[in-house]
């Protein structure tokens, strides 16, 4: 039983260092501006925000309060 434990903690402890290394660039759009085409991202992982600028095709698909994924860039 002891190694049944042992082997879930140590487990556990790989998985958990893995997501250190991801790249997160997906979040939560908090804002938009309609002047710049711009919308603030707050990052699923960090919790920072970020603005970032959209081109009007992608801008008008980009609602407040929706998942969006920014391909061009790292975490943040």
């Amino acid at each position: 039983m002891k190694k049944v434990i042992f082997s879930i903690a140590v487990l556990t402890a790989l998985l958990s260092s893995c997501k250190k290394d991801e790249i997160c660039n997906c979040g939560t759009i908090v804002s938009d501006n309609p002047s710049d085409y711009s919308v603030d991202i707050k990052n699923q992982c960090s919790e920072n925000v970020k603005t970032f600028y959209l081109s009007e095709n992608d801008w008008m698909s980009a609602y407040v309060g929706t998942n969006y994924c920014i391909t061009n860039t790292t975490s943040w």
